[in-house]
């Protein structure tokens, strides 16, 4: 049973260790954002991306990783896309466990790509 207990808590302090990593590229710029296990997904920062563009990136421990992109609007953000990655999740290729992901703005025709990573 020790044995057990510890090998649980072992996987626990692994499983907790990780981040996310999303590698986003707009305007020429590219930028980082990681995330590390929550509870608390609503109390998460949106990250500004170049004038237009508001992105939020959530690890709900042990559930899912979840991406949101806004646009920055006068009236407040607009939401342009969400992305809902279920656990466990397994890097695969060249873009991590996501894909490569496109947004585009609707008024200036700029288009945002990021794609996730386990780390």
């Amino acid at each position: 049973m020790k044995h057990w207990l510890l090998t649980a808590v072992m996987f626990s302090a692994v499983a907790q260790a990780e981040t996310v990593v999303c590698h986003l590229t707009y305007g020429g710029e590219i930028r980082h954002v990681r995330a590390v296990p929550t509870t608390m997904p609503y109390s998460v920062p949106v990250e500004q991306i170049g004038s237009y563009f508001l992105f939020k990136l959530v690890f709900e421990e042990r559930t899912a990783i979840k991406s949101y992109v806004y646009a920055d609007r006068d009236a407040g953000p607009l939401p342009l896309h969400q992305a809902t990655f279920t656990w466990p999740l397994v890097n695969v290729g060249p873009y991590g466990f996501t894909g490569r992901h496109l947004v585009y703005e609707p008024v200036r025709d700029g288009e945002l790509e990021y794609w996730c990573e386990l780390n």
